[in-house]
């Protein structure tokens, strides 16, 4: 699974980014949604997982463009204000993920995802 992670603050990325790695999973990590979009155009990601605060274009505004060209994307958005069940109507496949969140919480999600994407393959 093809991941891209876009979070502005350069620790947090580091960190985050080398702990999504793992068997099946590359991890591609970008400090804005601008760069990420340059390079989901070049080859689409499976999983968006994007900060909702950043600079430029927000990250709520870069799961709207992506989902306008592909609505089954995944995409999980971080964030330390809930956003209720406002992204859930953007798609079926939209997540959040409540900041500060524990590493096992990010483990799961991405757990439950590849699951669902596999399952989705199979049919």
């Amino acid at each position: 699974m093809r991941i891209v992670y876009i979070e502005d603050n350069d620790e947090l990325r580091e960190t985050i980014g080398s702990l999504m790695e793992g068997p099946g999973r590359s991890v591609t990590c970008c400090a804005n949604a601008e760069e990420a979009l340059q390079l989901d155009a070049q080859a689409p990601f499976d999983l968006v997982v994007t900060d909702v605060s950043l600079p430029g274009q927000s990250g709520t505004e870069l799961a709207q463009s992506l989902l306008k060209t592909a609505p089954q994307r995944w995409i999980v958005l971080c964030t330390g204000y809930d956003l209720g069940h406002y992204p859930a109507q953007w798609g079926p496949h939209v997540r959040t993920l409540l900041k500060p969140f524990e590493i096992e919480d990010l483990e799961d999600l991405l757990g439950q995802i590849e699951t669902q994407r596999s399952s989705t393959t199979l049919q």
